[in-house]
């Protein structure tokens, strides 16, 4: 306790928050996998959201499975419970599934114009900015931590990697536009990833976290899905026949279980950041490796991937010290 009475932040070890930046690097690496699927199960659909709704339905029913089998994930929703009748937990940290659904609809809304590149640098913009007001207002379980100069300025080049970017698409305004999904759903991602490091904390579970985001994310997608229908009508497009298309779900249960387990090791910021390296890497290759239509990246995309991974090492030396 500290002299006015508050609990005093957690003194983290150095060899478990450089375990925790490896764990949340290779899970963007995942990311940019799962942007890859849900982008290509949106265009074979011919509609993101629906796109969006299959990656998380499969998710929810992988993890309605697997969280009563295990004791851990059946404590943790007894644990749950008694947290959120308590008030140690409130409603409102559980909505973090909300800001999920809305990335993996952008992943089939826009991938498909985008690009895995450029969509990914544009989630890095909202997501950076985002995890220094998350860091700062005390939202992750790591409590209030400050905003440094070094933290600052990775996020302002972060900024500055998307304009570098999308800068051969100035004349397009359409795909412009379009880029203001993914940076507003990296906004969400660091505001996600500190209530679901609350709430793995308060269950004392990841799975169990996990699956309240997955539930939370899925009911939202089925209630603009509805509204999808009835606007637009059916897909047009035909559910694919390759299974790979099917595991962006999976991908995102091993995302958001990881995220809400080592989020305490690390701050929002630090594990958004090198979440980030994970997925501008996983992002270029795979648009140099496995190229679409909309994947071309010239010298302006991978200078603004570049200039991610300076902003990210910038703000990680500084949170270290």
């Amino acid at each position: 306790m500290t002299a006015t009475g508050t609990t005093a932040p957690p003194t983290l070890s150095t060899s478990r928050r450089i375990a925790g930046v490896g764990l949340a690097t290779a899970s963007g690496v995942a990311v940019a996998v799962q942007s890859r699927i849900n982008g290509e199960l949106g265009v074979r659909l011919a509609d993101g959201i629906a796109a969006a709704v299959v990656s998380f339905g499969l998710g929810l029913l992988v993890l309605l499975v697997l969280v009563p089998a295990t004791p851990g994930g059946r404590r943790g929703l007894a644990t749950l419970r008694t947290a959120l009748r308590a008030g140690s937990l409130r409603p409102w940290q559980c909505l973090g599934g909300v800001c999920g659904a809305f990335l993996v609809a952008t992943q089939g809304l826009t991938i498909g114009t985008l690009g895995v590149a450029v969509f990914t640098v544009a989630v890095v913009a909202g997501q950076s900015g985002s995890s220094l007001l998350v860091d700062r207002a005390g939202v992750g379980p790591l409590g209030r931590q400050p905003v440094t100069p070094a933290r600052l300025t990775g996020a302002v080049l972060t900024v500055l990697a998307v304009l570098l970017a999308v800068g051969d698409r100035l004349g397009d305004p359409g795909a412009l536009a379009l880029a203001v999904l993914p940076l507003l759903a990296g906004v969400g991602i660091a505001w996600q990833q500190a209530v679901n490091g609350r709430v793995r904390g308060a269950a004392g579970s990841a799975l169990t976290a996990t699956l309240v985001n997955f539930a939370v994310g899925t009911l939202a997608l089925l209630v603009t899905f509805a509204v999808d229908l009835a606007v637009r009508g059916r897909p047009a497009g035909a559910f694919p026949s390759e299974p790979w298309l099917y595991l962006g779900g999976p991908i995102g249960i091993a995302f958001i279980a990881l995220a809400a387990a080592i989020v305490r090791f690390t701050g929002v910021l630090l594990l958004g950041l090198a979440t980030i390296a994970g997925q501008v890497v996983g992002a270029v290759l795979l648009d140099l490796v496995l190229p679409t239509a909309a994947s071309h990246p010239g010298p302006a995309t991978l200078a603004g991937a570049a200039l991610t991974m300076v902003a990210v090492l910038v703000a990680a030396l500084g949170s270290r010290r």
